[in-house]
Parts: C-alpha cells; structure tokens; sequence
C-alpha cells in the first residue's frame, strides 16, 4: 500500500520501465461488442499457443517484463465494433479485423516473430490495403482525449495506467493545489457537461464546494439508456481509472469523501471492471483513509440500476441508489443542495468525469484548443445505422455531420442516399437532417438553435430507405414505455401520440392528426416534469418538421414512400409479367390471390392483408409494390 506521494511517483516510474521493456504486445478488444464476437477466445487461444511453443508470455505488468517476452492484453474498446475481434500488433501497429481463433498462430508465426502483414485481416477499402489504424480513414479524424487509453493498455490493470501517467493528475490535486484551484481550472476551461444539456461543470462544482453542509456527494451516472448509446459503457470497461481519478478529483475539489456509481444491470462487463478497478485502487492506498498521506479520505461505491431509462434523470438516479422508488422530483431544490441522501451532490456522467485529469494535467489553455470556444474539447459519439463505419469515435466539438458521416464513417451502405441522423436519442434530443444540414457543427449552442442537444452522444445515421413516420412511433413508443407515470402530461400525452403515430402507420391517419402531434409535444414540453417528459415530442416534431410531405403521404394517399409500413403496401401484379403459374395465390393465407392458370392472375385489395408472401415466391418478379 502506498503512503506517500514520492512512493506513487516512485512506482510509476518502475511500472512505466516494465510496459517499456515490452518489445512485443498483442492487444486484443475486450469490449462488450468484440467479446460477443469471440475474442475472449482469441486471447485464450494467443496465451495457449505462446505457451505451447515456448515462448515468454507476459500477462502482466512486473520485472520480468524487462526481458523479451510477448505480452497479450485484454484492452479496451479499438472502436471499428462491427469489424471485431480486433487486434492491435505492437510496435508495427497493424490493425487486424474479424481474427478468428484459427488465424492466431499465424499472427504468431508471422507478424509477432517476423513483422509481416497478413493482408487478408486488415481494413480494405477500394482495392486499397491500410496496415495501421493510424492509415484509416475512420480513425484519422478522430482525436481521441477521453479515450486514449482504451485499445491501448491492458482494461484490468491498475498498474498500465500508472504506468502511462494515470492518478498524476489526483496526486497534483492532493499536493498542488487547494480545492478552489480545482474548481477554478474545471471552470476555466468551460468543461461542459457531456451527459445531455452541456450545464458547466465548474459551476455544478462550486455550488456544491460552498455548501455548508459537513457531508457531500459525488454521484457518477453510468445509467446510459438512450437507444443506441454505448461512449460511458466503453468507458467503465476500457478505462475505468480514468472515471475514477475524475471522481476523486471532485471530491478533493468540493469537500466529499464518497462516490456513488450509478449503472445499468445491463452493463455486467462494465460493473466487473469497475469493481476490480475499485478492489486495486483501495489495495494500492489510492482509495480509503488518509490517501498518500495527505489526510483526505475517499471511497467508492457501486449501484446497479434495473434498467429504467427515467432514472438518468439526476433526481430519479439518486433515489434509486436510496432504494427507493426512481422517479424525478419538483425542483428547486437541486441536487447540488439537495440531491442523494439530502446532501449537496456533484452529479455528471462518466464522459464528464473522464475529462477532469487531462484537463489537471494540461492545463486551461491546452483543453480549450480543442472544439469551439463555447463548447471546447471532445466528444465521443457511437456511431451506428445503415452507414459503413459502424463503433465508437471521439472528435473535436464542432466537427461537422459531413465529416462524421461521409469521412470517419465512410459514408451510406451499399451506396444508399443519406436522409436524416437522429442524434443524442430521446432523452438527450433527437433531430432529423436533411441533406443542406451536414455541415452543421456538432456543438452545443449550434444543435440547440436547431432545436436539438447532444445528449449523452448516439448518433444513427438512415437512409432514403427509412421510414420517418415509422422512426417517430418507435422513439414515442420507446418513450411512452419508459415514462414513470409521475405526471399527467408524459404519462398520458405520450399515449395519447402513441396512439396518433400508430394510427397513421396503419393506414387509418388523418391530416389533421399532424397539427395534433405538434401541439400534444408543444403541451408536454411545456408542463413535464423532468427532461424526459420535456423532450418526448422532439422526434415527432423534427420529423414533421423535416419530412411533412411524408407524413402527408400516410395521411392522405394512405402511402409509405418507403414501403415500410406494412399495412399501407400497394401491391399488385404486372399483367404483362405474370405467367400464370398460381404459385402467388397458393402462397397467400387470405385467398386474396385469383386467376386461370396461364394467364395473368388479380390480387383483391380489399381481402390483401400486405403480408409480401406473393412478392417472395414469385419466380418471374410480376408481383410488384407500387
């Protein structure tokens, strides 16, 4: 256990000349998506085969790591999700994709021992081959802060993140600074909030340093439940330290010596690394009475949340880790007065407190060169929908959509037209784009004149295959679902346009159905009483606001320009096509289907319940949709 600032500074050195000494590292993702993948089997078949041929296997950061062994890590997330497993070679720094347990040897025998590039497992677009995650498109504009360690240093292990600088910036907060220096440099650097409105984290913080209260709070919402979202996820299990030194840090700066973390059950990987890293922490004496000997204490906790998307709501959180029921309150009072425990509480999510070290360790200046003067730094967005990049990505505040969609993430799929991103999911805002907005600058202020937020940072992408209408119900039945019926306005009027938005998608719409959308969302917004509530209607209201000829569509033609919506499908069958072979009409379950064999057969409109049977077991393609 250390008990001095001198002995951390001592054994960092000491641990950073072990992951030195590493000439060779196999670095395989151990994220949630790459470990559904299969790659925790790819790291046991990389251990059993270094072993089998004898060869030093280091999976652990210790002295005899200072001879030439080969170290297998289990990383953080690499962020190309879809393309996993990944694995990074290190030093040649090849990024190989979708390994199998089949190809591990040969990895071995050819890139670890020799340096040579396996083609076939890189990233390959256009005939053209990038051996390093530096060569690809995705990553290189992409500036990666709040996760550069994840894929880079063993996810399990306190001493790698010693070893690359981590806990320098508590340890300068423990002996270098006074609590008001703390708060100052958080609040010079204008960190905002990365969980949803962009409140500034400076200010939550010195509202609560100046509470008189003897007992504070620093609370950690790891809830994420926005569809979609997995940035804290990736976070609590590629870098957990990272979170925690932030956590600690706050509490140096406002006066608490307690955190709380508040996450999913759903997140089972992110609650065991956070655990262990807590378990290393509390053995190492960077965690519990009297730290390094500066006479401040501080402990962390874990609470895992059952999946109630209202309880990222801040007021709703704490009263889930109380144990009681979570739903939000009236406020004033706010958290920072009043918040867990009736006790003045710092509350910012995991992105949030992610931040906190590198802006201790470099200062005011060098974070605000980052973004936008009015939203500097980064933020990290998952990236996902009928786009050809699919992961995780960090970029500058203010990058522009255009760049987001058609550089980092290579544009559309299978050549498809872009039409709208939802962005940010129902809690934190959700907005649809028309063609004129990608080049509009991912930054606070800029979605919020909009009429969006950032949110917490999900990001799916549609195409001209997507159905607006349809992506309106299912946020609006999302939301109506998970509303925890507290007030009037979200429980029944989510319902009430629930009940609107399904009517229209099955046909039975009227066109003054949309003037009613737009004035329920006007109504809920105004008189919800939490976030989620006041943001319900946002994804009606930019759709029709994007799309309304579309929603007319369903209203008066009673048409899906997309041919999504399965009740109002025009299907028909070409006379000059069908061959008359009854194979339609023996595939429909209505015996909507007649006609004499040999000639062209009729479907009946009022008996066709659009179930696409005929338009599947046509051979000749004459059973069409209109």
């Amino acid at each position: 256990m250390l008990k001095s600032r001198q002995e951390l500074i001592d054994i960092r050195k000491e641990y950073a000349k072990y992951l030195t000494a590493q000439q060779h590292k196999i670095l395989v993702c151990a994220g949630t998506g790459c470990i559904a993948s299969g790659s925790l089997k790819v790291y046991a078949e990389f251990k059993r085969l270094l072993e089998q041929k004898g060869l030093p296997c280091l999976v652990e950061l210790k002295k005899e790591n200072e001879e030439n062994g080969i170290s297998v890590k289990k990383t953080g997330c690499q962020g190309l999700c879809e393309m996993g497993p990944l694995v990074t070679i290190e030093p040649e720094g090849f990024l190989y994709m979708k390994v199998q347990v089949s190809d591990c040897e040969e990895i071995i025998e050819k890139t670890v021992l020799n340096g040579e590039h396996i083609a076939r497992l890189a990233f390959q677009k256009g005939g053209i081959v990038r051996k390093k995650q530096s060569d690809i498109p995705y990553y290189q504009k992409q500036t990666r802060i709040m996760l550069e360690h994840c894929g880079h240093i063993d996810a399990t292990s306190i001493k790698e993140y010693i070893a690359v600088g981590g806990y320098t910036a508590f340890e300068k907060a423990l002996f270098e600074m006074v609590p008001d220096d703390i708060v100052k440099t958080i609040s010079d650097s204008n960190l905002r909030g990365r969980g949803g409105g962009g409140f500034p984290t400076g200010r939550k913080w010195s509202q609560v340093a100046r509470q008189k209260s003897p007992i504070k709070y620093i609370v950690c919402n790891g809830d994420e439940g926005d569809p979609g979202a997995f940035m804290d996820c990736s976070v609590m299990e590629g870098d957990p330290h990272r979170m925690l030194e932030g956590m600690m840090i706050a509490g140096r700066a406002c006066g608490a010596h307690d955190g709380y973390i508040y996450v999913r059950a759903e997140y089972p990987m992110a609650v065991e690394r956070l655990k262990n890293a807590i378990a290393q922490a509390e053995e190492m004496g960077l965690l519990g009475e009297n730290i390094l000997g500066s006479g401040f204490d501080f402990h962390m906790h874990i609470n895992k949340g059952a999946g109630a998307f209202v309880c990222g709501e801040g007021s709703a959180l704490t009263a889930s880790i109380e144990g009681k029921r979570g739903m939000p309150r009236v406020k004033p009072p706010r958290t920072v007065e009043h918040g867990l425990f009736d006790c003045p509480t710092v509350l910012n999510n995991v992105e949030t407190f992610a931040n906190v070290a590198p802006i201790i360790n470099n200062g005011i200046e060098w974070f605000r060169s980052f973004g936008t003067p009015t939203s500097p730094g980064t933020k990290a967005f998952a990236l996902t929908g009928n786009i050809s990049n699919t992961g995780l990505i960090e970029v500058p505040m203010g990058t522009t959509l255009r760049d987001v969609i058609f550089d980092i993430g290579g544009g559309m799929r299978g050549g498809a037209k872009f039409k709208a991103v939802q962005i940010g999911g129902p809690s934190g805002g959700c907005l649809t784009f028309a063609e004129d907005h990608l080049d509009m600058p991912l930054d606070f202020d800029s979605l919020k004149k909009a009429g969006a937020m950032i949110g917490s940072g999900g990001l799916v992408v549609m195409d001209d295959s997507t159905c607006m209408v349809e992506v309106a119900r299912f946020f609006m039945h999302f939301t109506q679902n998970e509303s925890c019926g507290k007030c009037v306005p979200c429980r029944e009027g989510t319902r009430r346009m629930l009940e609107i938005l399904e009517r229209i998608v099955a046909g039975n719409g009227r066109e003054e159905d949309i003037d009613l959308l737009l004035e329920l969302a006007d109504t809920i917004s105004s008189t919800a009483l939490c976030g989620l509530g006041k943001t319900a209607g946002n994804p009606v209201v930019s759709t029709i606001r994007n799309f309304r000829e579309e929603y007319l569509a369903h209203v008066r033609d009673k048409y899906c320009p997309t041919h999504n919506c399965s009740k109002l499908r025009r299907i028909y069958i070409d006379p000059d096509v069908c061959k008359g072979c009854s194979k339609c009409a023996r595939s429909c379950p209505v015996n909507a289907i007649s006609g004499v064999i040999r000639q062209p057969f009729t479907i009946d409109a009022a008996k066709c319940v659009k179930c696409g049977a005929c338009i599947e077991n046509c051979s000749f393609g004459a059973v069409k949709e209109a």
